[in-house]
């Protein structure tokens, strides 16, 4: 797709425990990003608490706004559209964010545009910071490997907005895996950074966990690892009280990672992909970017480390493509929860 209207996008995202705001120009350039994060707050509970992220965002939602203006020199008058989170997410969180977005949009006259919270992780690849050299763009048909806390899935993109889901998880997603083995081996929250850094010094062979390769689908599956983690871990506290945590955070890490490489390389092939994209919080993780990028069959994009977590970088990229290929919303629309990847459309 060529010839695109230029735009400057204002985005809010609130989909969970992250407050943000940024400004994308033209779907790529970030001209400011500001996230406020709750993580201190959250990890004494070991997870995200719903009700203290909702209060959290209204504290933070106009601060974030009007720094986010600021870092970039700019005004609502320099903006073209308001993008916002319509979901998935926490409900109280994401009314926050449309909320916000809709009075920005009803006072300043500004259309509004609805995006979807995992539409925008994949569109992260295409953001860069302004200044920099410019980096290729993704180029279709591209095989999609979206990782997250509370996803993980395959898509087909063959052009911009236009998704073919080919598999997702069936239980519990790659992020919620990491999340409860980390709490089960005692190591901090969130799980994936602690499980990074504690496998950085581990014997990833020393243990053989399963792997639910789900022949014949593109689905995923890590329930069963999670559960051959927990039978292992009682295993040797029965036999010696004490657990080599980093050999166990090192081989339930590469049981991931193998699983979700080989898969996306296998559907990159049988539907003849160019590229190789990899968003969402997990994409982060050292070792299955470092597995991605030591193929060579495929060019490979995953966001810089401060754009695979939550941000509104991602949903201004998003919001322009559909601000500039005409998809705006009315300003009644209603934040949707549980809304999937495979209901959006172009």
């Amino acid at each position: 797709m060529t010839n695109l209207k230029p735009a400057r996008i204002l985005a809010v995202e609130t989909s969970c425990d992250e407050t943000a705001c940024a400004i994308v120009e033209n779907g790529r350039a970030l001209l400011s990003s500001v996230v406020a994060s709750q993580m201190e707050i959250h990890a004494r509970y070991g997870g995200v608490y719903p009700e203290v992220a909702s209060r959290q965002h209204v504290l933070s939602v106009t601060p974030v706004v009007e720094q986010a203006l600021a870092q970039a020199h700019l005004t609502l008058k320099d903006i073209d559209a308001i993008a916002v989170t319509q979901g998935p997410g926490l409900a109280g969180s994401l009314v926050v964010g449309m909320n916000m977005a809709k009075g920005l949009a009803l006072g300043s006259g500004l259309p509004l545009v609805g995006v979807n919270h995992l539409e925008g992780h994949l569109y992260s690849a295409w953001v860069y910071e302004a200044g920099d050299t410019l980096p290729p763009e993704p180029q279709f048909p591209l095989m999609a490997l979206l990782v997250s806390g509370g996803h993980s899935e395959l898509n087909l993109m063959t052009d911009h907005l236009t998704y073919q889901r080919l598999g997702s998880t069936l239980d519990d997603a790659a992020g919620e895996a990491f999340d409860k083995v980390a709490r089960l081996l005692e190591l901090g929250y969130p799980g994936g950074p602690s499980i990074q850094k504690a496998a950085e010094e581990g014997d990833a062979s020393r243990f053989h966990f399963p792997r639910a390769w789900l022949e014949g689908t593109y689905d995923f599956s890590f329930s069963g690892l999670k559960t051959a983690a927990l039978y292992e871990v009682r295993e040797l506290k029965k036999r010696s009280g004490s657990l080599p945590v980093h050999d166990l955070a090192a081989s339930f890490q590469k049981a991931v990672v193998d699983v979700l490489f080989k898969k996306t390389m296998k559907a990159a092939r049988e539907f003849g992909a160019k590229e190789i994209l990899v968003a969402g919080g997990v994409s982060a993780n050292r070792a299955l970017r470092q597995t991605f990028r030591a193929q060579t069959e495929f060019s490979v994009h995953i966001p810089p480390l401060s754009l695979c977590t939550d941000n509104a970088a991602m949903i201004a990229s998003a919001g322009y493509y559909r601000y500039a290929l005409g998809h705006t919303s009315a300003l009644d629309i209603d934040v949707l929860p549980t809304w999937s990847l495979s209901q959006v459309t172009a």
